[in-house]
């Protein structure tokens, strides 16, 4: 009887693992934090396995045009998604809007930047880092909310820009620039920041920056990328997202 049921377990576990499937996800850099907190409960929930990729939205477009093998597209706007999926690259009906991201002005510094963003018009630093917006939507964001303020002009020779948000987010953290511009999400968890000072850049200065998910053509077939996709649509993965200052 121990045999039996020694047996059984034995199939029961090896049918699972022939099952599980592997997921090769492309994730925008500002959406590291969550994503990986999403893929630990996706891995625990299904057995699948995520590969997460992460880079500029740009930068991502170009190698999924060039074939490269991801599965997912998790970008930081919607028109990159909207594209592929007008060009042939991605499944039907698949993309959505997976979050809604905040622009933020930070220093590590506790007293580095005030709650009204005052300090672009001071002008009392050597340095704010910028993604590239040619790039990546955060910095896109960025330059748009400058031009807005009427700062942009006399900002321009202090800005230095990373190449994605990551990037960005590494010369001010190294206090390489003494402030700049990143994503919320990088700097903020549970509803406070995590570290230094920050001001969350109103939603009316720049255009709304709506991070659309696709599922990739290399991707259709394969169960843990469609599993993935559903999953980023339930509640659990909700909670993660608006744990890290998206809205939804």
């Amino acid at each position: 009887m121990r045999q039996l049921v020694s047996l059984l377990l034995i199939s029961c576990f090896t049918m699972g693992q022939a099952l599980a499937a592997e997921v090769q996800v492309a994730v925008a850099a500002n959406f590291a934090l969550p994503m990986q907190k999403i893929a630990q409960a996706f891995e625990q929930a299904t057995g699948h396995k995520v590969r997460i990729a992460l880079g500029s939205t740009g930068n991502f477009y170009a190698q999924i045009r060039h074939a490269a093998p991801f599965h997912v597209f998790l970008a930081a706007d919607d028109e990159t998604p909207m594209k592929l999926e007008k060009e042939g690259l991605g499944v039907p009906g698949t993309r959505f809007t997976y979050a809604t991201g905040k622009l933020v002005l930070w220093s590590k510094q506790p007293l580095g930047v005030d709650d009204r963003g005052e300090v672009l018009r001071s002008g009392h630093f050597q340095r704010i880092a910028v993604a590239n917006p040619k790039l990546a939507p955060y910095g896109t964001a960025a330059m748009e909310a400058m031009s807005h303020l009427g700062v942009l002009a006399q900002l321009q020779p202090k800005i230095v820009q990373g190449d994605n948000i990551s990037q960005t987010y590494q010369f001010i953290a190294t206090e390489n620039a003494q402030l700049g511009f990143v994503a919320l999400s990088q700097v903020y968890s549970d509803g406070r920041f995590t570290q230094g000072s920050g001001w969350i850049v109103p939603g009316h200065l720049h255009t709304p920056i709506r991070q659309d998910a696709l599922l990739l053509n290399a991707g259709k077939d394969n169960p843990a990328a469609i599993a993935l996709i559903t999953y980023l649509k339930s509640e659990k993965a909700r909670v993660v997202i608006r744990s890290f200052g998206y809205e939804l």
